[in-house]
């Protein structure tokens, strides 16, 4: 097998991160579940943005921020993501692009604009996160270039882009490239509300197409619908070679067949949770396509995730360890 020219391609939903600092009165005004993601149209995200306080804004989506994060520590990366012909969608491709992350995918022309997640992260550090998806749903599998899947030791897809049957078929697309080159597949499951929207569609993937599998307890025991992470992890260990589930402050737990790795959490102060979970896929791949071990791979995910939610946003501001 020849060597791949990237470590990591990313699939996932294109997205403009807009995060604001609320208090809890702004989540009640408005309506809102704390934690949790929501789907918003175009007129409910032009009315909610005009209400946030002062926003930093910054290229995201969660397989994007994996994909920014682990170019940071020295991967080669690349990713595929839709964004529209538009101001948002140049300020995308600008800000991906100069993380070093290859972005080929052609932008939308005349269709909806470019996506955009408003984040407001409460005093406790918790984000709540209404999405508008606009053009990042269009991406099907037209987009999925085999060849560049090839390419790549691991495919990683995000599970905020399985809404869209297209997408699904998107997903499966790829896998099949990627295991036909006999390369790796992996999936975040990203968050509950996706899973409980389309647990069987996930089981199936992840049975039949996925060697790697990210999620915190909340989601695999939502996959699995099970009470105990203890009986999720036992699921997860039968469905896939690996599994990596992160536990917050409890650290992560790695499974790979009867091998199992208690990773403790790198400590931080928490100011904002926005993409802990997508900082930690970059630091773990980072570290299993550089051939680190199963320790070492949790640990650089931990030491990832501890940098972003020192601070406001999901991309690092601080020094991250070199895999390259």
């Amino acid at each position: 097998m020849s060597q791949p020219r990237f470590h990591i391609l990313g699939i996932g939903n294109a997205i403009v991160d807009v995060v604001s600092p609320v208090d809890e009165s702004f989540l009640s005004r408005h309506d809102m579940h704390k934690g949790a993601m929501a789907l918003i149209d175009s007129v409910t995200a032009d009315k909610l943005y005009a209400a946030m306080p002062p926003a930093a804004e910054t290229s995201g989506g969660s397989a994007a921020n994996t994909c920014a994060v682990a170019a940071m520590m020295g991967a080669k990366v690349a990713y595929l993501g839709k964004v529209a012909d538009d101001q948002l969608g140049r300020v995308f491709r600008h800000d991906i692009g100069a993380v070093g992350v290859h972005f080929p995918t052609a932008p939308l022309h005349g269709g909806a604009p470019t996506a955009r997640c408003l984040i407001m992260v409460t005093p406790d550090g918790q984000r709540t996160m209404n999405t508008y998806l606009g053009a990042c749903v269009t991406l099907g599998t037209a987009d999925v270039d085999a060849a560049l899947v090839a390419d790549a030791a691991v495919t990683y897809l995000e599970g905020y882009l399985f809404d869209p049957p297209e997408a699904q078929a998107a997903f499966r697309k790829a896998a099949e490239a990627a295991h036909a080159a006999g390369r790796q597949v992996a999936l975040s499951l990203s968050d509950a509300f996706c899973v409980h929207r389309h647990r069987a569609a996930f089981r199936e993937l992840v049975e039949g197409h996925i060697d790697i599998l990210f999620a915190n307890e909340t989601e695999i025991t939502a996959l699995y619908e099970t009470n105990t992470f203890a009986e999720a992890a036992a699921w997860a260990r039968r469905d896939v070679a690996l599994a990596a589930l992160t536990r917050s402050e409890a650290g992560s737990v790695i499974i790979q067949g009867a091998e199992t790795v208690d990773v403790a959490a790198v400590p931080a102060e928490v100011i904002d949770t926005t993409g802990a979970g997508d900082a930690y896929a970059a630091g773990f791949l980072a570290g299993l396509t550089a051939g680190k071990s199963l320790a070492e791979c949790g640990h650089l995910g931990s030491v990832a995730a501890a940098e972003v939610i020192s601070h406001y946003g999901a991309r690092p501001q601080g020094h991250l360890p070199s895999v390259a």
